[in-house]
């Protein structure tokens, strides 16, 4: 073959020297994760996690498939909004929005700690078919929403479950639980506007936490999920 041809081709050929090294690195790190079964880490320092869920250890851990892809269910981008409206970062003044490794502290806390709760404000038929994060709770949005709920059934979550006391209509947090809430994701309105509700009813913003990235982010970066009990 003459080095006229454009197989020769300077310009050519680099762009092609590099698909192929690129290709060949692929290969490379694909037969890496096949030979080391725990390859797929959370963090250098950290492989999994154990949590407590419903009084059992599960182990949270990213999954070890190279090719593993993200649930059809979060693989749409142009959901309609309203109401899969995107969220804002800052929710509101003082509660925290939280990422993966912060939110396993919380998880960690959760099943050993009274003083914690991490809430899936999902509708049920969502939980149903892609599961809860292990250590939280189902708690649907609708049994905190005043237009969904009866108000003394509310009432009654706040003190039975979040720790809350009230003399009348005054409402003491000082016992409360730190909640920390999450739903579908960044384009999900169900945790914040229950976040919303429970600051409106006095709820202490720094006893709020909010995992923005909800089951769209947890999924994306491979996290494992549990079934919901029926």
């Amino acid at each position: 073959m003459s080095k006229d041809t454009p197989y020769f081709d300077t310009a050519w050929r680099k762009p092609f020297f590099w698909r192929v090294t690129a290709f060949v690195l692929s290969l490379s790190a694909g037969a890496a994760l096949a030979s080391d079964p725990h390859a797929v880490q959370i963090t250098p320092r950290i492989p999994n996690v154990t949590v407590l869920h419903q009084g059992k250890p599960v182990v949270i851990e990213r999954n070890q498939d190279p090719d593993n892809m993200i649930d059809p269910d979060f693989s749409m981008t142009s959901r309609a909004c309203p109401p899969y409206c995107v969220q804002p970062m800052t929710l509101a003044p003082g509660v925290e929005t939280i990422g993966e490794l912060e939110l396993l502290t919380y998880l960690e806390r959760a099943g050993r700690d009274g003083g914690v709760l991490v809430l899936d404000s999902r509708d049920r038929d969502w939980v149903l078919r892609s599961g809860l994060i292990p250590g939280a709770i189902h708690l649907p949005w609708t049994e905190l929403h005043p237009g969904q709920t009866d108000v003394e059934k509310i009432a009654e979550t706040l003190v039975l479950r979040f720790g809350a006391s009230r003399l009348g209509s005054l409402w003491n947090f000082e016992n409360a639980k730190t909640l920390v809430m999450y739903c579908n994701g960044p384009w999900c309105g169900q945790s914040p506007t229950n976040i919303k509700q429970l600051l409106a009813m006095g709820y202490p913003a720094h006893k709020l936490k909010w995992y923005r990235g909800g089951m769209q982010v947890w999924k994306s970066l491979g996290f494992n999920t549990v079934l919901l009990s029926q």
